[in-house]
């Protein structure tokens, strides 16, 4: 199937990531049409169309698919029952597969274990009783994650020697959970991979990542000496994962590199915060890319247009440095619309540094 431009393109969930694909639907002729709870949300002033319903409303999501050529998603948690009612009534890239596996942490790393990649050690916890035999076999320092609807370092729970098990169950609300062995890392890196409707696949260079406080804080290509030397494995990995799920579109997988080689840590079936250099820092962003893949599109080149590009998070009050950002030739700012907020993710900045700059 190839979507041609003028048609639109339906985005489940309206934040940060579906006002980048928007613009990116836009730049190729596409209308964008956003499907989410919320009133609003950073992609209002972006998208051609807006529907504010429950992902239970059947009726709404009716009306939803028959206005759009295609449904693509900008977060995992969108419940089972409504992707099964759009997918007979639209096509959706990536597919529910891609959905099933990632938004369930054991899932996705059993199949990378499957598929000869390498995870921490992990059980499954859905008791008190089933977590204090999980951290009896695996011991600490470890860590307890819930299996669904955690990110940027919430829903988990550090535990040590000593450390109070029911204290922890409770913290996060007695959900089911994966509970992880720590590993021990030097870096952190992630795989950003697109495959197209035709199998064919796109890489860009792999970023380099560090995190404060569980949140991304910058990505950097090219990467350290460590991650280079890791990448390889690492993306021979994700294409199985793809090739597996049979997945159309942006898939990332994030790895830690430990002396023993790459570790997986989890993956996203969609476009990501570590990929956002990619705007000015590719030929192609991820963002395109991804809509090029879900329209039934060729791929764009994934090459870089400088020596090295680094991306920023601003989070909270870092963007009201917005002022001090633009006063630099060299920094490209991306504000989210968003209402100040301590620890949310506000925007991002990107500095490339071409071949006859300096750094």
């Amino acid at each position: 199937m190839i979507l041609p431009p003028g048609s639109t393109i339906g985005i489940l969930g309206g934040g940060q990531l579906g006002r980048m694909l928007a613009i990116a639907a836009a730049q190729l002729g596409y209308r964008t049409h956003i499907y989410a709870p919320e009133a609003s949300g950073p992609a209002t002033e972006v998208s051609a169309e807006w529907t504010q319903a429950g992902y239970d409303d059947e009726q709404a999501l009716t009306r939803f698919a028959e206005r759009v050529g295609v449904v693509t998603y900008e977060f995992e948690n969108v419940p089972p029952e409504a992707l099964d009612q759009l997918e007979a009534l639209v096509p959706i890239r990536p597919g529910k597969r891609s959905l099933e596996i990632s938004r369930v942490r054991e899932r996705e790393k059993s199949l990378v274990r499957k598929l000869g990649g390498h995870t921490a050690p992990f059980r499954a916890v859905a008791t008190l009783d089933q977590l204090r035999e999980a951290f009896e076999e695996i011991g600490a320092p470890s860590i307890l994650k819930t299996s669904s609807l955690g990110y940027d370092g919430k829903g988990q729970v550090r535990l040590r020697d000593g450390s109070d098990l029911g204290e922890a169950w409770r913290e996060i609300g007695g959900a089911p959970s994966v509970l992880e062995g720590f590993v021990e890392f030097d870096a952190e890196f992630s795989v950003l991979l697109c495959r197209g409707a035709g199998g064919e696949t796109a890489v860009w260079d792999t970023p380099d990542n560090v995190h404060t406080n569980g949140i991304l804080d910058t990505s950097t290509v090219p990467a350290r000496s460590l991650v280079l030397a890791q990448a390889p494995e690492a993306i021979a990995l994700a294409r199985k994962v793809a090739d597996a799920l049979d997945h159309i579109g942006l898939l990332t997988l994030e790895f830690f590199a430990t002396a023993h080689g790459p570790v997986f840590n989890e993956m996203a079936p969609r476009v990501h915060n570590s990929g956002h250099w990619t705007i000015e820092g590719a030929v192609t962003s991820q963002f395109e890319n991804h809509i090029r893949a879900v329209c039934g599109l060729p791929l764009g080149s994934t090459a870089r247009t400088g020596v090295r590009a680094e991306m920023r998070n601003l989070i909270g009050e870092a963007a009201n440095d917005w002022r001090e950002i633009v006063d630099d030739p060299g920094a490209k700012l991306h504000l989210y619309g968003k209402h100040v907020r301590p620890g949310r993710k506000m925007g991002h900045v990107t500095r490339v540094i071409r071949a006859a700059e300096k750094p």
